[in-house]
């Protein structure tokens, strides 16, 4: 019984003893920011509140902002951009607060949140048929330019037409650009093919 009770409190306590992480030896603080300050170490990144509680561990997939002289990483919305690599491409995704991925790296671009809602490139796989003599599918790849909640649901679309990509890391040296912006709360600037601007209010 007595074993028992002490396993009992070694398995509450080994959270805390396996990820405590020491906030010292911080090479950069940024401004608060949503609540949260982007803290440097060592070349990775965390997060902490306003009391001083580091609550996003020190991680290195998170996505610089470029700002007066520094790129750091912030919160918006509470939530992050964080990037991952497959297969020698760049895929975009998000973060809570607490450090867990809400919406998995998956956009081949990606905005920061603002007032809720985040411009994004959707990746769309497509299957057009079969390589008889490999006995594999032939699939194609596209992207549309659109909006999505912090849930990731997506909300509207920007483009009437998605745009063919060829999905390799030869291609895809560079992440595609998102053609449009924020101007103001849910009000959207979109670049159109005829080279002007088009604005989108978003409902």
């Amino acid at each position: 019984m007595r074993t028992k009770i002490i396993l009992f409190a070694f398995l509450l306590l080994f959270p805390l003893i396996g990820f405590n992480q020491n906030v010292d030896n911080i090479d950069f603080i940024s401004p608060f920011n949503d609540g949260f300050a982007a803290i440097e170490k060592d070349g990775q990144w965390g997060f902490i509140n306003q009391e001083g509680t580091l609550v996003v561990p020190f991680r290195n997939d998170l996505v610089l902002l470029k700002m007066d002289e520094k790129d750091y990483p912030i919160f918006q919305n509470e939530r992050c951009l964080i990037s991952k690599k497959k297969d020698g491409i760049l895929y975009f995704g998000y973060i809570d607060g607490l450090g867990h991925t809400v919406i998995e790296p998956q956009y081949l671009n990606a905005t920061h949140f603002q007032n809720g809602i985040a411009i994004v490139l959707e990746l769309v796989k497509t299957n057009v048929g079969n390589n008889q003599m490999l006995k594999k599918p032939l699939v194609s790849y596209d992207y549309f330019e659109g909006v999505i909640t912090t849930n990731g649901e997506v909300v509207q679309y920007l483009v009437e037409e998605p745009i063919h990509i060829t999905l390799s890391k030869e291609y895809l040296k560079k992440r595609p650009v998102i053609t449009s912006k924020f101007i103001a709360d849910h009000l959207i600037a979109k670049w159109t093919k005829d080279s002007k601007w088009e604005i989108i209010k978003i409902e």
